[in-house]
């Protein structure tokens, strides 16, 4: 199909979305850091500092102009076209991170970053096109048919059973429970901020959607999903490196919220089955290219070690579960923490 309009304003939207987003990460974790040097409690275990620090409001900030203009991207292009550009937002903070938080990028993660992009062209040249919506009812009617009911609960019993369940035994352990939670949420809000955002560009057009209940309830799932992400990806970037949250997070929550899409609106119905071949192959040469990027960070650990050789070391799948893997990151913490530390005596 043709790039229409609405799905170029969709895509720079998404576009400078990314780039919000991805410096937002670098700037909350360096408010993080420096609240958990302040107070001594990090976020990851329960610390609430870091609302005293305005360094994590400016991320915070940032964060929701971000958000904001994903939110206006998703009323002119569908999600399956703003999703996946999330990917940039990705390269921005690891490559912010590398001379930022001194969290160093081998020439691997260079490759995991250029596949991204290239996966993300090819998605944006096959993207389908929107299907013209007059009113907010046509998306209640699609929410509430039994497919996407079926989803949603199963998202929400599996976001009990990893809040109550699996946080408490292994959540500071397995990067794979925070960013668990973030994405299942996300994959509601994506469809919530969908709905909520078409319903506020017919009310801008002159046809009001304010007076329908339904536009009301979207926003209220919006409010509920938006904060719930903001706390478990709080914990989630105290506790774990930054270059291994945000590709995790991004595959995780892309693959959830194009799955949620597809099901709630049908994207891929009337596209030709050219077309949505082509879609999946970028999909996975993003999530290629994440997975790279996440490797990459696994191997500079593994040999961070002065060029030490560590006989029967764990697997990474070992690691994450046993907390092994946490060892080295709390170790690069404590480095950084101790940092930030005599920065503030400096400051006092």
């Amino acid at each position: 199909m043709g790039f229409s309009k609405d799905n170029l304003k969709g895509f720079v939207l998404a576009v400078l979305s990314s780039v919000f987003i991805g410096a937002s990460f670098i700037i909350k974790k360096k408010g993080l850091r420096r609240a958990a040097a302040a107070s001594g409690v990090r976020a990851g275990y329960g610390g609430y500092s870091y609302l005293l620090e305005p360094l994590w409001w400016l991320g915070l900030i940032t964060m929701v102009a971000g958000e904001i203009a994903n939110f206006i991207a998703y009323a002119f292009a569908p999600a399956i076209l703003v999703t996946p550009l999330g990917a940039l937002s990705i390269i921005i903070s690891i490559v912010l991170a590398h001379f930022i938080l001194k969290e160093r990028l081998h020439w691997l993660g260079v490759l995991g970053c250029v596949m991204c992009i290239s996966g993300s062209v090819i998605i944006v040249i096959h993207a389908p096109q929107e299907h013209p919506i007059t009113n907010v009812l046509e998306i209640w009617s699609m929410a509430t048919q039994p497919a996407f009911m079926l989803y949603v609960g199963s998202v929400i019993v599996l976001v009990f059973i990893l809040v109550f369940h699996f946080v408490p035994r292994c959540g500071h352990t397995n990067v794979l429970v925070f960013t668990g939670i973030c994405s299942l949420m996300g994959s509601l809000s994506v469809m919530s901020v969908k709905a909520l955002g078409t319903a506020l560009k017919l009310t801008f057009e002159g046809k009001n959607q304010l007076i329908y209940p339904e536009t009301w309830f979207f926003m209220l799932v919006v409010t509920t999903c938006v904060i719930t992400q903001m706390n478990y990806l709080n914990k989630a970037l105290d506790t774990f490196n930054t270059a291994v949250v945000s590709p995790i997070y991004y595959v995780m929550f892309t693959t959830l919220a194009i799955i949620a899409s597809v099901i709630m609106f049908k994207d891929w119905d009337d596209q030709s089955g050219g077309a949505i071949i082509s879609e999946i192959c970028g999909f996975i040469v993003v999530l290629s290219g994440t997975i790279l990027l996440h490797s990459t960070k696994e191997f500079e650990r593994s040999t961070s070690f002065r060029g030490s050789y560590m006989p029967g070391s764990p697997s990474l799948s070992t690691r994450l579960c046993s907390g092994n893997g946490d060892l080295v990151k709390n170790e690069e913490d404590d480095e950084s923490l101790s940092d930030e530390i005599s920065l503030r005596r400096q400051e006092l």
